[in-house]
């Protein structure tokens, strides 16, 4: 048994997960792939009406059965057990602000990248906390605040061609029974395993490497991902 394996044990099962942005590439991927995993989600948008119209085609969409509802944020946020923010960079703050009481005591896993794009291409942006996991921290104090799902392609999560997405979750955050439970949730999507990558103050440079990814997947026309050696 691998390291990772034995340090494996957080059930999820049963667990609702919310994906705040939801009705974005990247959250209505993540949603998928959960919902196909047998977890109940909610898809969470400014427009509850909006949430309802994307949750209601992603699950007309699969083949088999999958449990996805669609919510204003505020209630997706209030219903769940794991939440997922997959907003913009420009309205994360403001957003989590609004969200903090209705947040308290869940877990929420940060998957925001604050990426500048110019003629150059993609470069990551200061973050006066120091990332968004960070500021998501500051701005949720009651709330088991974590990072993970940066370097997952929005593509390769919509694709029902992709029946397995080979690649490394980075999961840091400060609550190791947290950070267990998000590695558990990465490993339910097939492919794709969890890996413990450290404090929030290390979320910087995971957000940051999400432009050099971009700049991979322009030069060679791919979807690259991560694998951790070793482990």
């Amino acid at each position: 048994m691998s390291e990772h394996d034995a340090q494996q044990g957080a059930d999820i099962t049963g667990l609702t997960i919310a994906v705040l942005g939801g009705t974005g590439d990247q959250g209505r991927g993540l949603a998928r792939r959960f919902a196909l995993a047998g977890l109940p989600v909610l898809l969470g948008s400014r427009s509850a009406e909006r949430a309802a119209q994307a949750a209601d085609a992603l699950v007309a969409a699969e083949s088999t059965p999958i449990e996805v509802r669609g919510l204003a944020n505020a209630d997706a946020a209030e219903r769940s057990d794991i939440v997922i923010v997959a907003v913009p960079w420009d309205g994360h703050r403001e957003l989590l602000v609004s969200l903090a009481d209705r947040l308290a005591g869940k877990i929420v896993v940060d998957c925001v990248n604050p990426l500048g794009f110019d003629k150059k291409g993609p470069f990551a942006l200061d973050v006066p906390e120091g990332s968004a996991a960070q500021q998501a921290a500051e701005v949720l104090p009651g709330s088991r605040v974590t990072a993970a799902f940066h370097h997952v392609s929005a593509v390769l999560l919509l694709d029902p061609g992709v029946d397995q997405i080979e690649l490394d979750v980075l999961v840091l955050g400060e609550d190791r029974e947290a950070t267990d439970t998000v590695r558990a949730l990465a490993d339910r999507i097939p492919g794709v395993r969890g890996v413990f990558g450290g404090r929030l103050r290390n979320a910087h440079q995971v957000e940051a490497l999400t432009a050099n990814l971009i700049a991979v997947n322009r030069r060679y026309k791919t979807h690259a991902g991560l694998r951790i050696t070793g482990i």
